[in-house]
């Protein structure tokens, strides 16, 4: 692993959280974390080929995220735990099957660290063990 990555829940939190850190010190226009790709949890396109696995993007005080229906469902739960977060903006382009969502989430970089993590397990179906990057600051 490099600084960049990690597969443990206690090392994806403190990686997430240093580079909510690093966005902000850095004024970068956003930072976003990646997970591997997954074909039982992210389907297949027509060629058996994995779809793209989930992301989240991080400005400011804003995640953005793409979302299925029974992600969102499973989102909207989690965000009953983190009552200073608030889904600010919802757009379903007719020629998708998804939702893109921005989160306004005022709060410190240990508790966004927190709920990225969870995010990527409660409402993508990660397992405890999956790996993230932070692919851009």
């Amino acid at each position: 692993m490099t600084r960049f990555d990690a597969d443990t829940p206690a090392e994806r939190r403190k990686l997430f959280a240093e580079a909510v850190t690093a966005h902000r010190k850095r004024g970068s226009p956003f930072l976003t974390i990646t997970v591997e790709a997954d074909p039982d949890l992210d389907g297949t396109d027509d060629d058996g080929d994995p779809l793209a696995a989930p992301w989240l993007q991080f400005a400011e005080k804003t995640f953005n995220l793409d979302v299925t229906e029974d992600e969102h469902d499973r989102l909207k739960a989690l965000l009953d735990e983190f009552r200073e977060f608030r889904i600010e903006e919802v757009h379903t382009p007719e020629e998708s099957e998804g939702t893109n969502l921005r989160i306004t989430a005022r709060s410190d970089a240990n508790r966004l660290a927190g709920f990225v993590d969870r995010a990527f397990t409660e409402v993508y179906g990660r397992d405890d063990d999956y790996r993230a990057w932070v692919t851009q600051i």
